[in-house]
């Protein structure tokens, strides 16, 4: 794929805490420039769903503000968005389709009609299918290939893993995008996001547990063998801890996430007993004084609880320690907590490290954008371009080359069908000096104007 027709892909996390937006495109390398980035705090989100329309329009929008402050020459007009909260569930299902012409090889259409029949899958009322994800395929008697295309066969058929997700709650982040102005590209499973941004093909066969701690939720994705095994949305997350700080220690909201960020620890084992913080009294009331240790012991009491949905969800899914040889890979804004690596290991039993999303950037990219909690916002737009290189992909396969005269090649059409040319998902007119600089001067003050803002 040639680098100047490579398309510009933003994604548009929609978190409890923060809305982002981030505009890349692959480079030479394969590697993603970032040639956008704008981010909100978030209003009218709750548990990952959009519950506030107008608020979350706002948002959204200032986001999208902020973007285009970081780069005036960038239009936006399609996003990728991710999709989390307490309604998503999912469900393994298996389908098989019979062939035509078992002499010829399997072809990647028949592959996506094999998808397409999942989507008819009967789920309960009141649900939308979100994706359809295969798994591991099998072509007569031959089990556990993972890509069929050029196998011969009579049937072809695979176990699929269904996500869903509550129709309304589709309905509002449709809304909430399309009165912002935009137009929903895809809809991705935030721990899928996250996952494709924070783990390597090591990772994946060696098995591993992905780990998502956001604001409203705690998302969880599990491979095994290089596949999807288990999807699951644990409904706590950074507010929740928040908000025991709140009513543990009686301080304001403000006060116990600045508290949580700055001195929290998920081990109360390793937190100073004679620390304490000096939290100014209301109203001409007296100052409080906060233990650490105290601090650190309701963290870790919400954390724990987290930890232990997803060894339950492990067992359910019958891999365990010894199976998972990658380990946990937590992100998401949560795993910034001091210690949280030590109290997985402890709860799981499985090696854990912090996942960061800078394997897939390019070298360019500015020390924000490493966080972890933009890991689902980079993996949105690496699912940009697995669209995009499939249709690409299509597109090609549509076409044979025949030789003519003077040694030249032209493509002939070998089907009646309008091909599906690779469309641009963002329009974008860039000038001809490179913007690089300007957009990363632009962020680093837009940066420095909201640390002048916060209160130490």
């Amino acid at each position: 794929m040639n680098h100047n027709e490579a398309p510009i892909i933003v994604g548009l996390d929609i978190g409890t805490t923060k809305i982002a937006a981030i505009a890349g495109r692959k480079n030479e390398f394969g590697k993603l420039e970032i040639l956008g980035f704008g981010r909100a705090n978030s209003n009218g989100v709750q548990h990952g769903q959009v519950l506030n329309i107008d608020q979350t329009i706002k948002a959204i929008q200032a986001a999208l503000e902020n973007c285009a402050q970081s780069n005036p020459d960038l239009e936006i007009s399609e996003v990728y968005v991710g999709i989390a909260g307490h309604h998503i569930k999912s469900l393994q299902t298996r389908g098989d389709i019979v062939r035509q012409d078992p002499d010829i090889e399997i072809q990647s259409w028949e592959i996506d009609q094999l998808l397409n029949n999942q989507r008819k899958t009967f789920i309960p009322a009141g649900d939308q299918i979100i994706d359809v994800i295969s798994q591991d395929f099998h072509v007569d008697s031959i089990q556990n290939i993972k890509d069929p295309v050029g196998y011969n066969g009579v049937k072809v058929g695979a176990n699929f893993h269904i996500i869903t997700g509550d129709r309304n709650a589709i309905r509002n982040i449709h809304r909430a995008v399309d009165r912002s102005g935009l137009k929903t590209k895809d809809l991705v499973l935030q721990p899928l996001a996250s996952a494709s941004a924070v783990m390597s093909d090591i990772d994946m066969e060696a098995g591993v547990a992905i780990l998502d701690i956001g604001g409203g939720t705690s998302d969880l994705a599990v491979f095994y063998e290089g596949i999807l095994k288990h999807t699951a949305v644990i409904p706590f997350g950074g507010e929740n801890i928040t908000n025991d700080i709140r009513m543990g220690l009686g301080v304001l909201k403000s006060q116990a996430e600045a508290m949580k960020v700055q001195f929290g620890s998920a081990l109360a084992d390793e937190a100073k007993a004679n620390a304490y913080i000096t939290i100014p009294g209301l109203k001409g009331m007296p100052a409080k004084e906060i233990s650490v240790k105290n601090l650190a012991a309701i963290i870790q009491a919400r954390m724990g609880e987290i930890l232990d949905f997803v060894t339950y969800h492990l067992k359910q899914v019958g891999l365990d320690h010894r199976a998972l040889n990658g380990g946990i890979i937590l992100t998401g804004g949560g795993s910034q907590l001091k210690h949280l690596i030590q109290l997985t290991e402890y709860t799981t039993g499985l090696n854990a490290r912090i996942g960061l999303p800078n394997e897939h950037l390019a070298a360019n990219h500015i020390d924000e954008l490493k966080k972890p909690m933009y890991a689902t916002c980079i993996g949105l737009i690496l699912k940009g371009y697995n669209d995009y290189d499939h249709k690409y992909k299509e597109f090609n396969e549509k076409f044979v080359k025949v030789s003519v005269p003077a040694g030249l090649t032209k493509q002939v059409e070998t089907q009646n069908e309008e091909p599906i040319l690779p469309v641009s998902t963002v329009d974008v007119t860039i000038r001809k000096e490179r913007f690089w600089d300007k957009f990363k001067n632009n962020l680093i003050d837009l940066f420095k104007e909201e640390e002048d803002q916060v209160i130490g």
